[in-house]
């Protein structure tokens, strides 16, 4: 078959690379992709992620079998929805499905109603209700979340109560977020570790990826603000299976039973981001598309040929699935970003080394935000490229994923250092 995956980052190019490896994947276009893209997927980059019509009429001029469409911004305007009434299968949920992560307040409702474990919240429209709740409130840290989608930046966690009224003054009164913070969750602070949790679905049936974790922070140690993700590790040997089957039937299950309930025919990813407390597992949030940068740390282990899982998925045939084999060697990513990011960021920088990392064995480079000038690869984003290392162990793995980043540079590049530090030195949670 030929698919179509739409998006233009380091997710897409992972996505892009597996269904290139998939027996039943005759051919893989990308829209509107990247130069980078462009060494694995036919690339249309007049057509943008948002473009409905564009994408429909490209795929079938193509003759495009399957959509699987990659950020989350598309999901929330209808695209899948869009693709389907063209008579396209997509992978993707509607957008109805799509309010699990587009509104905090939809998904925390979802939740409470069917007894999904969460930290407690309130929701606020209102500035000067915000702040009377900030202000009654007792015990510290606590969350801010703009409600809306914010590429990852819109959840502060505040130590203090005058960081929780400057977080949700920089959401609601001066629009950090954009019209995504119009409306503000303010929740209780979960202590214990995060991991990522992915499960493909056709609306009924559930099929589990290996785990990941994700690194928020911009800085080592988790520190500085939130970003977009600088890094991710699978497995996460904090999720244990008896705890991944208290997932799945505590969480995920209830979870898409409540969507069904709500007449939401859910197909594609259903991603919960958890905090494993002492109480155990409870929800941070809600995604409906693959992470960014789990997927590239999760669909390299993936040795089943995820074309056809994906297709059986938006047809609504998953039970024809027996399973994922899984390779057992974990996967490190470290994320390579531009001087500024998460903030204002400097681009056009020249990268040099990239195809001497990827030549490493075991190392991967995906690119998330770059583009060809004259010749020379430079950085066109805030998340630049992630760069992967398979191994034996996490510390063989992580040690690989570096060996890479070393062999890359340009001006005014950061990372972390730290990408994966807990899963190999067994760190306890923090109290």
């Amino acid at each position: 078959m030929k698919v179509l995956v739409v998006g233009s980052g380091g997710r897409e190019h992972a996505l892009c690379a597996a269904l290139r490896r998939s027996p039943s994947v005759e051919r893989v276009f990308c829209a509107p992709g990247s130069d980078g893209i462009a060494a694995l997927a036919t690339v249309a980059p007049e057509i943008q992620a948002n473009n409905a019509e564009g994408l429909i009429a490209y795929a079938k001029t193509m003759g495009v079998d399957l959509v699987v469409v990659g950020p989350e911004a598309p999901l929330v305007a209808g695209l899948a929805d869009a693709v389907r009434k063209a008579g396209i299968a997509c992978f993707g949920p509607g957008a109805d499905g799509a309010q699990l992560e587009g509104s905090k307040t939809f998904a925390k409702q979802l939740m409470v109603r069917n007894n999904v474990p969460t930290a407690g919240y309130k929701t606020f429209v209102s500035l000067d209700d915000a702040r009377a709740h900030v202000l009654g409130l007792d015990a510290f840290p606590v969350v801010v979340k703009a409600d809306g989608l914010a590429a990852g930046k819109g959840v502060t966690v505040c130590a203090t109560r005058d960081a929780a009224l400057a977080a949700v003054s920089e959401a609601m009164e001066q629009k950090k977020f954009g019209d995504a913070g119009t409306r503000v969750v303010v929740e209780e602070f979960l202590r214990g570790e995060e991991v990522s949790v992915h499960a493909i679905t056709d609306g009924t049936t559930l099929l589990v990826l290996p785990s990941a974790q994700d690194h928020k922070r911009v800085r080592d140690g988790d520190q500085g603000p939130n970003t977009g993700g600088m890094g991710a590790y699978s497995p996460a040997p904090v999720l244990t299976e008896k705890l991944l089957d208290v997932v799945v039937r505590t969480i995920l299950v209830p979870t898409l039973h409540g969507l069904k309930i709500e007449g939401i025919d859910f197909r594609g990813v259903l991603y919960a981001g958890l905090m494993m407390t002492r109480s155990g597992p409870k929800v941070l949030e809600f995604n409906a598309r693959f992470g960014d940068p789990e997927t590239q740390v999760i669909l390299p282990r993936i040795r089943s040929d995820l074309g056809a899982i994906l297709r059986a998925a938006a047809e609504g045939r998953l039970t024809e699935i027996e399973g994922i084999e899984v390779d057992p060697r974990p996967v490190v990513g470290v994320v390579m970003a531009s001087e500024g990011y998460p903030e204002a960021f400097k681009t056009g920088r020249v990268i040099t080394g990239i195809e001497a990392a990827a030549a490493m064995p075991d190392v991967t480079v995906n690119h998330a935000a770059t583009r060809r000038k004259d010749g020379a690869m430079i950085t066109a984003g805030g998340r630049v490229l992630t760069v992967c290392g398979a191994g034996a162990t996490h510390a063989e793995a992580r040690d690989r994923a570096y060996q890479g980043v070393r062999a890359i540079t340009w001006e005014g590049e950061h990372h972390r250092g730290d990408i994966a530090r807990r899963a190999i030195e067994g760190l306890p949670v923090a109290k």
